[in-house]
């Protein structure tokens, strides 16, 4: 397996071998959620095909009071899990390389990217769209795997890829959980014991409302309600946002149907968890 830092590098990588190029876009701290899309593009590559896994926290993407400096980076422990899962090279540039001197060229969607985290976070899909684009025109892919706990952020690329005729197959994969149905996220390790043992409480909370939609109820309000409801439960969580909107669009909706998300972020402690469910 190949550790590559530079664009020139990947590059001449590239040149030197052959197949299909699959990429998986990580910040690093890897764990069993990258591990399956990482599995999920050794399939889709094939035998004869290219699996790059590109690892580089992104500081664009993150807002001045947000965790960038504490994001965990345990780079060989990475290193070691795409190894093991099949992974061919290891995308690994730093800041200065993918952000040089002088740097003044961002890519922004302005439709799906405006609500939810975008409205939370202002900015960060900018910084999304931006490394995004970069990380394919550098390792040039034939196909991107991303993970669906990032639903807009799935949507936004999606979006931008489409806008921009970048010639990329893009392939969501679904989240992949804990054993008490917490979405697994490298910031999952911020948590202490308190608060790792109330967060299952935003899967338990997007189930019931799951379940009352398929039951007959509709009403945006009324869903979204019962959620709050659950998460309320758990009294050191802390909401950010709680919507209802299009599957596709994202543009909030007032009656639920098939294939339209409920979505919610939420604070416990300073960590910021994100998930969703589609109805």
């Amino acid at each position: 397996m190949k550790i590559l830092k530079t664009a020139n590098a990947m590059r001449k990588w590239l040149d030197a071998t052959t197949g299909r190029t699959v990429l998986v876009p990580t910040m690093g701290a890897l764990h069993r959620g990258h591990g399956a899309l990482i599995e999920k593009a050794r399939k889709l590559a094939g035998k004869s095909g290219r699996v790059v896994v590109s690892i580089f926290v992104n500081p664009t993407q993150f807002g001045p009071k947000e965790d960038l400096s504490r994001y965990p980076r345990p780079f060989s422990a990475d290193a070691e899990m795409c190894q093991k899962l099949g992974a061919d090279a290891i995308f690994h540039p730093t800041p200065e390389t993918v952000y040089p001197p002088g740097f003044s060229t961002y890519v922004e969607e302005h439709s799906v990217a405006a609500g939810l985290c975008g409205a939370s976070r202002p900015g960060h899909f900018r910084g999304v769209c931006t490394v995004v684009l970069k990380l394919f025109n550098v390792c040039r892919p034939d196909v991107a795997v991303f993970g669906l706990k990032d639903f807009q952020q799935c949507r936004v690329i999606a979006r931008m890829a489409r806008d921009l005729d970048v010639p990329v197959r893009l392939v969501f994969a679904p989240t992949v959980r804990e054993s008490d149905g917490l979405a697994m996220s490298s910031r999952n390790t911020y948590l202490d014991a308190e608060q790792r043992a109330q967060a299952p409480v935003l899967r338990r909370g997007l189930l019931a409302a799951q379940k009352a939609f398929r039951a007959g109820e509709t009403s945006a309000a009324k869903l979204t309600a019962i959620v709050a409801r659950q998460i309320a439960t758990a009294p050191i969580a802390r909401v950010d946002y709680i919507a209802a909107v299009d599957g596709e669009s994202l543009e909030p909706v007032t009656k639920l149907k098939r294939g339209d998300t409920i979505a919610l972020a939420v604070f416990f402690g300073k960590t910021r968890l994100i998930d969703n469910i589609q109805t």
